[in-house]
């Protein structure tokens, strides 16, 4: 990974809260050039920590002690000011508007080492590693379906996809959704929320619909074994 380059934000705030999150983005603009101009800009009010470009250079654009702006309305296991208790990384892709691509190695590799630094600095825990889409169900759908999760959770730096043993509890739907906030997750709009778990749980499907595999692996995440921390 190269030095980070510097291109500091103006859009930032105090913090109200210790860090205790991670929360991954895609930039879902045509360009990463596009993307940085708007967290600069002071119009915007939207920011992130960092920036990283499809080559794997970093931008750093808020230092990590700032509240930073990029979750907007969001919630995760019971904390509703998320930017006030994460760090945020922006990864340039173009997104699902623009022309959804899979990551770039480089990339990958720096989201990577950037994560289990922000991840050891401040003693985050890999549930806590998370996807806009997963604390902003309703609203968002980043880093999406093609972000390689697994790379993050071979290394421990993210929960990984439950494989082995899978055992489908019969949960009715709304038990479901119970286990579901339990997990983490803003069950308001249930449906939304399931979509946001398979995104990062079952991409392959995404269809919003509660089945016994998607019963299986949230199970599994929940039972007090490595998966769950």
């Amino acid at each position: 990974m190269s030095d980070f380059i510097e291109r500091w934000s103006p859009n930032f705030d105090e913090r109200a809260l210790p860090i205790s999150m991670i929360v991954l983005h895609y930039t879902g603009m045509k360009t990463g050039a596009e993307a940085l101009d708007r967290l600069a800009d002071p119009e915007a009010k939207v920011s992130a920590h960092y920036v990283v470009g499809e080559d794997g250079q970093i931008t750093v654009m808020v230092p990590e002690e700032k509240r930073a702006w990029h979750a907007g309305k969001a919630h995760w296991r019971g904390i509703s000011d998320v930017n006030s208790a994460s760090v945020g990384i922006e990864i340039v892709n173009p997104g699902h508007e623009f022309g959804y691509v899979p990551f770039p190695d480089p990339q990958v590799a720096s989201v990577v080492r950037l994560v289990h630094g922000i991840k050891d600095r401040h003693a985050i825990t890999r549930g806590n590693v998370v996807g806009h889409s997963d604390v902003a169900p309703t609203r968002k759908q980043d880093p999406g379906e093609l972000f390689p999760w697994d790379e993050l959770a071979r290394r421990r730096l993210a929960l990984p996809r439950p494989t082995k043993k899978l055992t489908d509890p019969l949960w009715t739907d709304a038990g479901f959704l119970l286990a579901l906030e339990r997990f983490g997750y803003d069950v308001t709009d249930g449906f939304a929320a399931t979509v946001a778990f398979q995104r990062r749980f079952r991409p392959e499907l995404i269809d919003g619909t509660i089945c016994g595999e998607c019963r299986a692996i949230l199970l599994a995440l929940l039972l007090p074994q490595p998966e769950g921390d």
